[in-house]
C-alpha cells in the first residue's frame, strides 16, 4: 500500500473539538438513576463501610439528600428500605407505613419533581434475607408472587413513579402488572430486573441494605454468570409479560449481555453499576491509585456505548458534579 492509499484516521482526532463533533457516545445527567438507602430511626447518616461516600439516611437527613439530588439535575432516585424489624414474609417490604413508602411520601411532597422509584423485594425485610417466601428451605416461587404485588401495589398508593421488582421470581411481572392494574395504576410502569445474575459483586450492597441472606444462596432464583443465551429468555419473559424497562444487572462484567439485549428489545435498557463495582474504584482512588473522575466516566461511557440508555450508579451525584464542571 503506498502513502496515497491508506486511511488516515487521526484526521478526525486532530483536536478536543474535532473529537467532540465526532462523538458517537454522550452521557448526560439524565441517563443517571441515584440508589439510596432509608432506615428507620431519626438523625442517622451511617456511612457505608464497604462503599465510601455511600449513606444509610433516616427520614429526617433524607431532605438535605433530595435537595443535594435535586440540584444537582439528578430526575430519579432509587429507594432501599432496611426496617426496623424483619419477619418470615417481610411484613415491613408492603406495609402502607414501612420506611419506603414513607419516604416515597416525603420525597414526593417535598421534591415533586424528581422520579421515584420503589425497589420492590422481600430480601431487606424477610428474617431469613431470601427475595421470597421459604418453606423447608426452598424459595417457593408462586406463594411469594402475592407478597410482592402487595408491595408493589403499598408502593404505588404512596406516590412512587416506577416499580422496579428485583426478585427474579418466575411469573413477577405479569404478577405485579395485573395487581397494579387491578388496584387502579395501570399507568405505573414496571423497571423489571429482568437479567439479574447470582454475583460476587454484590458484596458491599448486602451490608448497605442489612440484606445478606441467612442461609445458603440465591442461586436458585438469581442467573448463574457463565449463561448468555438465557438472559434473553428471561428477557423475552417480561416483555411478553408487560415490562417497560429492562435491567442488566450488574454492568461492568456483563457489557456483553447489555448489548445482547439492546440488540433483541426495543424497550429501554437499564445498566446497574452495582456496589462492587463502586466499592473498587473508591478503594483504589482513596490510595492513590487511579483518577477516580477518569475511570468512572469511561466506565460510564463504556455501559452506554453498550447499549443502555440508563444508569443505576452510586457514582450520580459525582457523575452529576464532573458534568456540570466540564460544561
Amino acid at each position: 500500500m503506498t502513502m496515497a492509499e491508506f486511511k488516515r484516521h487521526r484526521r478526525l482526532r486532530t483536536s478536543a473539538n474535532m473529537r467532540a463533533l465526532v462523538r458517537e457516545t454522550e452521557v448526560t445527567v439524565d441517563d443517571l438513576i441515584y440508589p439510596v438507602f432509608v432506615v428507620e430511626g431519626e438523625n442517622v447518616r451511617n456511612e457505608v463501610s464497604s462503599m465510601p461516600g455511600v449513606f444509610q439516611l433516616s427520614l429526617d437527613n433524607l431532605s438535605a439528600e433530595m435537595k443535594e439530588v435535586s440540584e444537582l439535575g439528578i430526575k430519579s432516585v432509587l429507594f432501599f428500605g432496611i426496617p426496623a424489624e424483619k419477619d418470615e414474609v417481610g411484613t415491613g417490604a408492603f406495609h402502607d407505613h414501612g420506611i419506603v413508602q414513607r419516604a416515597i411520601s416525603q420525597t414526593k411532597e417535598e421534591f415533586p419533581e424528581l422520579l421515584l422509584i420503589a425497589d420492590t423485594c422481600l430480601c431487606e425485610y424477610t428474617s431469613h434475607g431470601h427475595c421470597g417466601i421459604v418453606h423447608d428451605g426452598i424459595i417457593d416461587n408462586d406463594e411469594s408472587l402475592g407478597y410482592l404485588v402487595d408491595t408493589a401495589v403499598s408502593q404505588a398508593k404512596a406516590g412512587a413513579d416506577i416499580i422496579a421488582p428485583s426478585n427474579m421470581m418466575d411469573g413477577y411481572v405479569q404478577a405485579i402488572r395485573k395487581g397494579l392494574d387491578e388496584a387502579g395504576f395501570t399507568n405505573i410502569p414496571i423497571m423489571a430486573y429482568s437479567v439479574k445474575y447470582a454475583s460476587a459483586f454484590y458484596g458491599p450492597f448486602r451490608e448497605a441494605a442489612d440484606g445478606a441472606p441467612q442461609f445458603g444462596d440465591r442461586k436458585t432464583y438469581q442467573m448463574d454468570p457463565s449463561n448468555r443465551r438465557e438472559a434473553l429468555r428471561e428477557a423475552t419473559s417480561d416483555i411478553e409479560e408487560d415490562a417497560d424497562f429492562l435491567i442488566v444487572k450488574p454492568a461492568l462484567a456483563y457489557l456483553d449481555i447489555i448489548r445482547d439485549v439492546r440488540n433483541q428489545f426495543n424497550a429501554p435498557i437499564v445498566a446497574y453499576n452495582v456496589s462492587g463495582e463502586y466499592s473498587m474504584v473508591k478503594a483504589a482512588a482513596l490510595n492513590g491509585w487511579i483518577d477516580e473522575k477518569a475511570i468512572v466516566m469511561e466506565k460510564m461511557i463504556g455501559m452506554k456505548r453498550a447499549g443502555a440508555d440508563l444508569i443505576m450508579t452510586y457514582f450520580a451525584k459525582d457523575v452529576a458534579r464532573w458534568l456540570k464542571e466540564d460544561n
